[in-house]
């Protein structure tokens, strides 16, 4: 049984589409349409965000809103520190997936000296540098982030010499560069993937498992077969992107992609991973009811959660 507390990052500066910063409280209602009281129950803490950045010029193309990401790098990874260091196990419910190098560098700041298993459960790599980017959001940097990674090799960007700073500092929020390695990431879902990230994946023999796996397999063999890869590090984060769930699902997240895991699926893999001693954290991002019709995916995503709860709490 673990103490379980909520760290609320509502922000979608890091995020091409509009809406993901009112996933959490999509969720919250959610909740409510069930006729549960998780919510309250559950002590929950709020970073805050650089949202009012949405309303300004961006200056940093191949990095957008990079010194708002920054802030919130910094305040997440506090707060996610403080919680490990009190002995509960924090639940990010953020908006977009930009956040999640903030979540890592929390971990890191909390245990500089355990190695650090990510097990990333998302259509997407998210292992872009400014360097790379075809689009400048930093929602697909954040492993990048974690990495240490630039993928110089592959550069087509030029990003200006504040971008680049801004970037460095925010590989290095926590004190510590790289949080994590190559072998100690599994991937689950991933299906949309730029050419740049393909030679970084492939160059390192990054593990990862198909939704064809999945689905060939079985959740329980997919989930031995992630933490066995993880089984020589210390602590293990799990971060799950809702947009790893098929399209069909729901048009409730900003960039869906076919192909993905059902629902069920999704439940039963992340409840599955949770019961593993190691795991120190666990993270759900990306739901956008501004895209949704009658907030199916954020109770989607509520059921995934209170099964996830239900596990740690009892």
């Amino acid at each position: 049984m673990k103490n379980v507390k909520f760290i609320e990052v509502k922000s979608e500066i890091g995020a091409g589409t509009r809406g993901a910063s009112m996933g959490v409280d999509a969720i919250k209602i959610a909740a409510l349409d069930y006729g549960s009281n998780m919510f309250k129950q559950i002590e929950s803490v709020e970073v805050k965000t650089e949202n009012q950045l949405l309303f300004e010029p961006t200056k940093t193309t191949y990095a957008k809103r990079i010194a708002g990401v920054l802030a919130i790098y910094e305040r997440l990874a506090n707060s996610v520190s403080q919680t490990l260091k009190k002995s509960n196990f924090p639940i990010i419910l953020a908006g977009d997936h930009s956040t999640a190098g903030g979540t890592i560098a929390g971990i890191k700041m909390a245990f500089p000296k355990q190695r650090l298993g990510v097990i990333w459960i998302d259509a997407h790599a998210d292992i872009h540098s400014p360097y790379t980017t075809p689009t400048g959001n930093i929602h697909g940097m954040p492993i990048a982030a974690s990495l240490g990674e630039d993928n110089i090799t592959n550069k087509m960007n030029k990003p200006d010499k504040e971008t680049v700073d801004l970037w460095n500092r925010l590989k290095k929020v926590g004190g510590i560069s790289p949080k994590i390695t190559y072998k100690d990431i599994v991937y689950i879902g991933v299906r949309d993937v730029e050419p740049e990230e393909t030679f970084l994946l492939k160059k390192h023999k990054v593990k990862a498992f198909t939704t064809a796996e999945v689905k060939r397999n079985g959740v329980e063999k997919i989930a031995r077969d992630a933490l066995a890869h993880l089984t020589h590090c210390n602590l293990i984060y799990v971060s799950f992107d809702v947009d790893s769930m098929d399209s069909s699902i729901s048009k409730g997240t900003g960039t869906p992609v076919r192909n993905g895991i059902t629902e069920k699926e999704a439940g039963s893999l992340c409840v599955r991973l949770v019961q593993n001693e190691k795991v120190c954290c666990f993270e759900i991002c990306e739901v956008n009811p501004t895209l949704d019709k009658e907030n199916l995916m954020a109770e989607n995503t509520f059921e995934i959660l209170q099964k996830v709860v239900s596990q740690l709490t009892y």
